[in-house]
């Protein structure tokens, strides 16, 4: 008796046939290289908890570009770690702060590439913390002032696009309304909307010197369990005038990246963080898995279940392994 059932494997049998069949893609153009940037001269200086990942010095930041630029990745984001840091964190809105100057230099040598400001505090702050401090307590309003003029700092130094990752109540409003008023509303924001208190951020940390000094980040960064609370930070950032929103981490959150695409039409960036670089590095270091096939399909789970743009440290590996 002859059996009737569906032929699947057909579109499974050459590579050439996969390819033409293929349902999502991932490009050099998806792609957000991190950069942290430090005070000093002659200085990478290797993350410990991030093999491949840098301490850049300015002048040895030109060659880290130069070689973006040649891998065709279209933009970074760029993070800062000072030599000083104090309670307000002044030196995130120093003109002459570590950010502000690299960010000239960049826009200088490379105006093709779309220079992203991560705009926060903890990396300035001596409490380690995203706002201002009073008796342990880290106070909403107080700190939007801040971030205010960090962004609009950012914005005079030449940043493309301005990107709040602090997650105080307000951030966006206050942001676009500062940027606007200093002449700067073609300066669009990526918002860091979803942003979990993750397990998974301890390397980055280390790179950029800005683990708090006392308690955590919980009565700001959201509880992992939750997921309709992430709906309502997205729809608030959406009205108060985000252009892009992000979801950060990615690889445990891919039901809040689907979640999000579905209800916003804004682009949206998922964030490859530290913790998830940092176990596929020490994992193919001891042999146990493969990186590249991992990395890839890790990244293309990201674009099929909505991000349309990630910000990962694996970008010049993938980038160089997308024209092999």
């Amino acid at each position: 008796m002859a059996l009737s059932f569906d032929r699947h494997r057909r579109l499974r049998q050459t590579a050439a046939i996969r390819a033409m069949v293929r349902e999502t893609h991932l490009r050099v153009e998806d792609l957000i290289y991190p950069l942290f940037v430090v005070e000093g001269s002659g200085i990478k200086r290797e993350v410990p908890s991030m093999p491949g990942v840098y301490h850049l010095s300015l002048d040895r930041l030109s060659e880290e570009m130069d070689d973006i630029a040649n891998l065709g990745i279209p933009a970074v984001m760029v993070f800062g770690v000072p030599n000083e840091k104090d309670e307000v964190g002044s030196q995130a809105y120093c003109e002459t702060g570590i950010v502000q100057r690299a960010i000239r230099q960049m826009k200088a040598e490379h105006p093709e590439i779309v220079v992203i400001a991560d705009t926060c505090l903890c990396e300035y702050t001596s409490h380690g913390h995203c706002g201002v401090v009073e008796n342990e307590r880290v106070l909403n309003d107080p700190s939007l002032d801040l971030l205010v003029k960090t962004a609009v700092s950012q914005a005079q130094a030449g940043a493309d696009i301005i990107a709040p990752s602090n997650m105080m109540d307000g951030f966006v409003a206050a942001i676009r309304q500062g940027l606007d008023e200093a002449g700067f509303e073609y300066v669009p924001i990526m918002s860091y909307a979803v942003k979990y208190a993750s397990a998974f951020y301890g390397p980055f940390r280390d790179a950029a010197d800005s683990a708090p000094q006392f308690g955590d980040r919980k009565t700001y960064q959201m509880d992992p369990a939750n997921r309709l609370e992430a709906f309502r930070e997205a729809e608030s950032d959406v009205k108060e005038g985000a252009d892009f929103l992000m979801v950060k981490p990615a690889l445990a959150y891919m039901d809040i990246i689907r979640d999000i695409k579905n209800r916003f039409p804004l682009p949206l960036v998922a964030y490859n963080v530290s913790g998830e670089y940092a176990m596929i590095k020490a994992a193919a270091q001891n042999g146990w898995i493969d990186e590249k096939p991992v990395v890839m399909e890790m990244l293309t789970g990201m674009k099929r279940a909505g991000a349309d743009l990630i910000i990962t440290y694996f970008a010049k590996d993938v980038a160089r392994w997308l024209t092999e």
